[in-house]
């Protein structure tokens, strides 16, 4: 009788325990861990992903990054389940540099570049001869380059090379404008001292800019765009898929209308 006693205690430890465990992985597989640049992306993790998530029975955490390297090596290494900072370019690239393996789940809506100017009030009254700040950084150049072909300023080479561009791209300069290459992070302070200047949303953002002072914006192509992303083996995971609905709900494009004034939405929003 002992022995029957100690079989059914034994089994009923065994059940409980598994149960325990099982409840414990389900707790787990509700745990998400998101990683974003400081400034903007960052408050929209939190403002417009985050408690929706939470709804979804998710906790969430939120990880800051103050440089454009450790979210993607973050995630490889599993300290994040998503990252929000990267358009596709750098992903790719970035990506092909490390020997990671990387995939979008959602483009998001993204801060556009912009010139802006504290001398001319439109790209029209932009004179001769004048300078132009732009980044010396290839990728953010060879928007720059496409932003002032769209206002008229210049006209380029055709299929000129993201990772390469350079100012020897610029195929026809009638304003024979005079262009100031510097880093990206200085282009809003050039503002003042260049009579135009190029600047990077994120950056502007950063600066206390107002995109809409901007006289331009880049007519930015999804390729630009900043959008979530995990490690390959996940892509299809429970979480990126909550995440892309997420980002794809009416409560998500509320919080960005209301909250991010200026930001350029992705192709897939405006259907």
């Amino acid at each position: 009788m002992k022995k029957i006693i100690l079989t059914l205690l034994t089994a009923l430890l065994a059940f409980g325990l598994a149960g325990c465990s099982s409840s414990s992985d389900a707790s787990k597989e509700k745990e998400v861990t998101l990683g974003a640049t400081a400034g903007p992306y960052t408050d929209m993790v939190n403002k417009a992903i985050k408690p929706s998530l939470e709804k979804k029975g998710y906790k969430v955490k939120v990880i800051e990054f103050s440089d454009y390297i450790q979210p993607n090596m973050a995630l490889s290494k599993g300290d994040l389940d998503a990252n929000l900072f990267q358009h596709k370019v750098y992903m790719e690239n970035f990506a092909k540099e490390k020997n990671l393996k990387l995939s979008e789940v959602i483009i998001v809506p993204t801060a556009p570049m912009g010139l802006y100017s504290e001398k001319f009030k439109s790209v029209k009254d932009i004179k001769e001869g004048s300078t132009v700040a732009i980044p010396n950084d290839p990728v953010n150049l060879a928007r720059t380059l496409l932003m002032l072909e769209d206002a008229k300023l210049i006209t380029i080479k055709e299929g000129i090379n993201e990772l390469t561009a350079s100012e020897k791209d610029v195929k026809d300069n009638p304003k024979k404008l005079v262009f100031k290459p510097l880093e990206a992070a200085q282009l809003p302070r050039a503002v003042q001292s260049a009579d135009v200047a190029a600047v990077p949303g994120n950056f502007a953002l950063a600066a206390k800019m107002d995109l809409l002072d901007a006289i331009q914006l880049e007519n930015m192509p999804d390729t630009y765009r900043n959008r979530v992303v995990v490690n390959t083996k996940d892509v299809d995971s429970a979480f990126a898929k909550d995440i892309k609905k997420v980002v794809e709900s009416k409560e998500f494009e509320e919080v960005i209308d209301k909250e991010f004034e200026g930001f350029g939405k992705p192709e897939w929003m405006k259907k």
